[in-house]
């Protein structure tokens, strides 16, 4: 077999998931109960078989260090496996921090050179999708292909948002790309790009010497198209689920995705890891379901307690549902309490967010409402649909008017 060195790009920030990338990058979001983003991409190396691993960081990556630690979680511990972290080095000028994904693969070459690897697959740690990659390194080796890019078919509105291919032949795993063009406004295919790239590593070298030269550096947008008609360039297609999570509404989808009698994500069959002491998530007891509590369509993990009612929501570990208090269609990060009698609809809660008693909280079948991390929500507070409520804020910030954050619809605080 040939050498694999991945190369995983995590340090990217999501403007569109507002509050809840505030402070960390969309790699290292929670998801699904239990895990974050980068657990999908780095479980799928490791079931694969690829266990040397670079990971490019930039936008506040303590969270992100805090959560690969020694990269044990995933088996990438020994002599010859291991994750490296590559935040950008301090140089000479402002530019030596990633001006895009191909920059941040260009300015770590030396990484690369040091392994030697005959292939090197290039791949975005804030995706949702579990995929063997050994099926496409040998749809690459068997094509002779310098790059093999992932694609997947998307049914819905929006095709323009990404980069899209299209391929020949009747092979069901792929064929030669004969176009590929980045954001169209005028779609000439539904096959989207995952994001996921497998090089020869003397051309990869090669086309991002070539790009270093340009003044835009990215794999979708520059060095696709540049290589166009002068190597052999193939599609690989994907047919599992694929959660891109862009915007608030596809991340809470996808959450969504987790629930009900047969769900379209199955994590029993993903067998997704994740560090366990993150969040002290390992110490945390058993989840407990109170006399006066209820749970219907309910995903929960250990130190979960609910003593009130909650509907087809998910609940991390830690979370605190008190008596009276009701929580539906929602997702509520690590450690994040719902006082007494209050009453949470369509919401995300990031993490040790804590909702007084009586306190109304977002409407059903209206915009999401975000609540940032560690924000302490007073009681009797009523927070409209739509809102996004700036991290870290405490009572007296809400009687201030200093808990806007972004483009908040209405938000108003009564009882306190």
């Amino acid at each position: 077999m040939p050498r694999i060195l991945a190369m995983l790009l995590a340090g990217g920030r999501v403007g569109e998931l507002g509050a809840l990338t505030f402070l960390r990058p969309k790699s290292i979001v929670p998801f699904g109960g239990l895990y974050r983003f980068i657990d999908f991409s780095l479980s799928n190396l490791m079931q694969s078989g690829i266990d040397r691993v670079g990971i490019l960081s930039q936008y506040r990556s303590s969270s992100l260090i805090k959560h690969i630690g020694t990269g044990a979680s995933w088996d990438m511990m020994g002599r010859h496996r291991g994750i490296t972290l590559l935040p950008p080095f301090q140089g000479l000028h402002a530019s030596d921090w990633y001006m895009g994904t191909a920059d941040a693969v260009y300015q770590n070459l030396d990484f690369i050179r040091t392994y030697q690897p005959d292939l090197v697959l290039i791949l975005s740690g804030d995706h949702i999708y579990h995929m063997d990659y050994q099926k496409l390194i040998r749809f690459h080796l068997e094509m002779k292909a310098d790059v093999t890019g992932t694609f997947v078919q998307v049914f819905s509105a929006g095709l323009s948002r990404f980069g899209l291919a299209l391929m020949t032949g009747d092979d069901p795993r792929g064929g030669r790309l004969l176009e590929y063009i980045e954001k169209p406004a005028q779609p000439m295919s539904n096959w989207a790009s995952m994001t996921v790239y497998l090089f020869k590593t003397r051309v990869l070298e090669e086309v991002l010497q070539e790009n270093a030269k340009a003044s835009s550096h990215e794999f979708g947008r520059d060095i696709f198209p540049a290589m166009m008609n002068r190597f052999d360039m193939y599609g690989y297609k994907f047919y599992g689920y694929w959660g891109y999570a862009r915007t608030l509404e596809e991340y809470w989808a996808a959450n969504m995705d987790l629930l009900g009698e047969y769900p379209r994500i199955r994590l029993s069959k993903w067998h997704v890891r994740t560090n366990l002491d993150h969040e002290a998530i390992r110490d945390k007891g058993p989840a407990l379901i109170g006399p006066h509590g209820s749970v219907d369509n309910v995903r929960l993990y250990n130190g979960v307690r609910v003593q009130g009612k909650v509907v087809r929501s998910i609940l991390f570990p830690g979370v605190h549902i008190e008596e009276g208090a009701e929580v539906r269609d929602s997702i509520l990060f690590f450690d994040t309490q719902v006082g007494p009698g209050a009453r949470v609809e369509r919401t995300i809660a990031d993490v040790g967010v804590s909702i007084g008693r009586d306190s109304v909280i977002g409407e059903q079948d209206k915009a999401l409402t975000v609540i940032g991390t560690r924000t302490q929500i007073p009681r009797g507070t009523k927070i409209g649909a739509g809102c996004k409520i700036h991290p870290e804020l405490r009572a007296r910030d809400f009687t201030q008017g200093l808990y806007r954050y972004g483009s908040t619809i209405s938000a108003y605080a009564t009882g306190m």
